[in-house]
């Protein structure tokens, strides 16, 4: 019985993401999900313009350490630092990050290879390759916080807490902290974005994606 409750939810679903699929009106809503960094310091400039070009859509943003599924409709489109692992997204790299080292702007230089005397804030989830390097690069740093949110990392560092690995784009327009100038960069990552492909010629979320590309080229210009 759950199986075939199973079977007739995703028909349902996918019924649901056909139809609205060929909506072509630019209006109703549009849910983006992303983590909460890249929702607060990379988002807004493109949803501004995409606000002002397409005032009758209205914009929702999930941030979060939560993959909300695209197959249920839980967002139209996301953006996350792995590629999407299903079939049915069709997914587009869009630019690689780089990661900065950052310290409180009136703490000392901390010696690289060394770290003596000086503390860490690290992310909490330990896959992330930029911990490795961290403590590779201070180690004789001391981790004294941990956190899943890059926000907070950077308010941490400026309150004088340690140093933290932070994506430049985050580092860079956080007052009160400054980047490090080292002989080696913290490895960086790259940024995708994907989308049902049921939903590929919903209007509202081709102009989102044109609005993307159009920051993108305007970056790299």
């Amino acid at each position: 019985m759950i199986a075939l409750a199973e079977q007739m939810e995703e028909g349902a679903l996918a019924m649901e993401r056909r139809l609205a699929g060929r909506e072509q009106n630019l209006k109703g809503n549009l849910r983006i999900s992303s983590t909460d960094w890249f929702g607060a310091y990379v988002l807004p400039p493109i949803l501004a313009d995409f606000s002002n070009a397409y005032p009758n859509v209205d914009v929702e943003i999930l941030t979060g350490t939560r993959r909300f599924s695209l197959a249920q409709r839980e967002a139209e489109v996301a953006f996350r630092a792995v590629p999407f692992d299903t079939a049915d997204v069709i997914q587009r790299r869009l630019f690689r990050l780089e990661y900065g080292v950052y310290i409180a702007e009136e703490a000392a230089d901390p010696k690289y290879g060394d770290g003596t005397g000086f503390r860490l804030i690290t992310p909490s989830t330990p896959h992330f390759p930029d911990i490795a390097w961290l403590i590779e690069s201070f180690p004789n740093a001391r981790p004294v916080l941990r956190s899943n949110n890059r926000n907070v990392q950077g308010r941490m560092c400026r309150e004088g807490v340690g140093i933290a690995v932070l994506p430049c784009v985050v580092g860079n327009q956080i007052p009160g902290i400054r980047r490090l100038d080292l002989p080696t960069l913290p490895p960086a990552r790259d940024i995708w974005m994907g989308y049902h492909r049921d939903l590929r010629r919903l209007g509202r979320l081709r102009a989102f994606i044109s609005t993307v590309s159009d920051h993108l080229v305007n970056a790299a210009a």
